[in-house]
Protein backbone atom coordinates (compact mmCIF):
# COMPACT_ATOMS: atom_id res chain seq x y z
CA UNK A 1 0.00 0.00 0.00
CA UNK A 2 1.17 3.38 -1.15
CA UNK A 3 -0.20 5.78 1.01
CA UNK A 4 -2.79 8.72 1.14
CA UNK A 5 -1.98 11.39 -1.24
CA UNK A 6 -4.83 13.96 -0.82
CA UNK A 7 -4.58 16.76 1.16
CA UNK A 8 -7.68 17.29 2.85
CA UNK A 9 -8.15 13.39 3.61
CA UNK A 10 -4.46 13.23 4.86
CA UNK A 11 -4.96 16.04 7.14
CA UNK A 12 -8.76 14.88 8.15
CA UNK A 13 -7.82 11.67 9.16
CA UNK A 14 -3.82 12.76 10.82
CA UNK A 15 -4.97 11.85 14.29
CA UNK A 16 -1.58 12.93 16.09
CA UNK A 17 -0.49 10.48 19.16
CA UNK A 18 2.16 11.13 21.46
CA UNK A 19 4.50 8.51 21.89
CA UNK A 20 5.57 7.59 25.15
CA UNK A 21 8.92 9.38 26.81
CA UNK A 22 11.26 11.86 25.61
CA UNK A 23 13.70 12.07 22.76
CA UNK A 24 16.79 13.81 22.23
CA UNK A 25 19.10 14.75 18.88
CA UNK A 26 22.60 13.74 19.46
CA UNK A 27 25.61 13.83 16.85
CA UNK A 28 28.12 11.03 17.25
CA UNK A 29 31.76 11.67 15.53
CA UNK A 30 31.71 8.10 14.09
CA UNK A 31 28.98 5.71 13.19
CA UNK A 32 30.91 3.16 14.72
CA UNK A 33 28.95 4.81 18.02
CA UNK A 34 25.90 3.43 16.44
CA UNK A 35 26.57 -0.16 18.51
CA UNK A 36 26.54 1.71 21.97
CA UNK A 37 22.94 3.03 21.44
CA UNK A 38 19.82 1.79 19.85
CA UNK A 39 18.75 4.72 17.99
CA UNK A 40 14.89 5.41 17.05
CA UNK A 41 16.45 6.92 13.76
CA UNK A 42 19.41 8.51 12.04
CA UNK A 43 21.02 10.11 9.27
CA UNK A 44 24.41 10.54 8.41
CA UNK A 45 25.66 13.99 7.55
CA UNK A 46 29.35 15.40 7.41
CA UNK A 47 29.68 16.76 10.78
CA UNK A 48 28.82 13.59 12.08
CA UNK A 49 25.93 11.33 12.58
CA UNK A 50 22.66 12.70 14.13
CA UNK A 51 20.76 10.21 16.27
CA UNK A 52 17.45 10.17 17.73
CA UNK A 53 17.32 8.71 21.49
CA UNK A 54 15.14 8.59 24.17
CA UNK A 55 16.62 10.43 26.90
CA UNK A 56 17.18 8.00 29.36
CA UNK A 57 19.23 6.33 26.93
CA UNK A 58 21.57 9.39 25.58
CA UNK A 59 21.51 9.93 29.79
CA UNK A 60 23.28 6.47 30.05
CA UNK A 61 25.46 6.96 27.67
CA UNK A 62 27.10 10.34 28.14
CA UNK A 63 26.17 11.74 25.20
CA UNK A 64 25.47 15.32 25.32
CA UNK A 65 21.98 17.18 23.69
CA UNK A 66 20.27 20.44 23.56
CA UNK A 67 16.49 20.05 24.17
CA UNK A 68 13.87 17.49 25.17
CA UNK A 69 10.95 16.71 22.57
CA UNK A 70 7.88 14.62 22.43
CA UNK A 71 7.66 12.22 19.91
CA UNK A 72 4.46 12.91 18.37
CA UNK A 73 3.33 10.41 15.38
CA UNK A 74 0.34 11.31 12.47
CA UNK A 75 -1.63 7.76 12.66
CA UNK A 76 -2.86 8.51 8.72
CA UNK A 77 -1.14 6.38 6.24
CA UNK A 78 1.09 9.18 4.07
CA UNK A 79 2.41 7.99 1.04
CA UNK A 80 5.76 9.54 0.74
CA UNK A 81 4.61 11.44 -2.55
CA UNK A 82 2.04 13.39 -0.60
CA UNK A 83 2.15 17.12 -1.04
CA UNK A 84 1.04 20.13 1.62
CA UNK A 85 1.33 17.71 4.74
CA UNK A 86 4.29 18.93 6.48
CA UNK A 87 4.21 22.51 5.12
CA UNK A 88 0.38 22.05 6.32
CA UNK A 89 1.42 21.00 9.89
CA UNK A 90 4.62 23.07 10.35
CA UNK A 91 2.73 26.39 9.37
CA UNK A 92 0.25 25.81 12.16
CA UNK A 93 2.63 24.75 14.39
CA UNK A 94 4.84 27.87 13.73
CA UNK A 95 1.69 30.30 13.85
CA UNK A 96 1.40 28.94 17.20
CA UNK A 97 5.50 29.44 18.20
CA UNK A 98 6.35 25.75 18.40
CA UNK A 99 8.96 24.57 17.14
CA UNK A 100 8.86 20.93 15.44
CA UNK A 101 11.22 18.37 13.63
CA UNK A 102 10.09 16.20 11.28
CA UNK A 103 10.47 12.43 10.23
CA UNK A 104 8.46 11.75 7.13
CA UNK A 105 8.70 7.49 7.23
CA UNK A 106 7.28 5.44 5.21
CA UNK A 107 3.64 4.75 6.72
CA UNK A 108 3.71 8.12 8.96
CA UNK A 109 4.81 11.56 9.86
CA UNK A 110 6.37 11.73 13.17
CA UNK A 111 6.59 15.52 14.71
CA UNK A 112 9.10 16.19 17.56
CA UNK A 113 8.12 19.11 19.65
CA UNK A 114 10.20 20.43 22.70
CA UNK A 115 8.19 18.89 25.93
CA UNK A 116 7.13 22.05 27.38
CA UNK A 117 4.85 22.41 23.78
CA UNK A 118 3.41 18.56 23.74
CA UNK A 119 -0.23 18.99 24.80
CA UNK A 120 -0.37 23.00 22.55
CA UNK A 121 0.80 20.76 19.86
CA UNK A 122 -2.11 18.10 20.21
CA UNK A 123 -4.23 20.90 20.12
CA UNK A 124 -3.15 22.96 17.24
CA UNK A 125 -3.05 19.14 14.89
CA UNK A 126 -6.09 18.27 16.23
CA UNK A 127 -7.56 22.06 15.34
CA UNK A 128 -5.97 21.79 12.02
CA UNK A 129 -7.35 18.76 11.18
CA UNK A 130 -11.07 19.50 11.98
CA UNK A 131 -10.77 22.79 10.14
CA UNK A 132 -9.86 20.53 7.28
CA UNK A 133 -13.09 18.55 7.87
CA UNK A 134 -15.45 21.68 7.20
Amino acid sequence: MSGETDLKKLLQSMQPERNAGEYVFCVLDSPMRLADVTPLGFFREREGVTVILPRADADQAGLSYAGSFAWLTLTVHSSLEAVGLTAAFSHALSEAGISCNVVAAFHHDHIFVPVPDVERALTVLRALSEQAGL
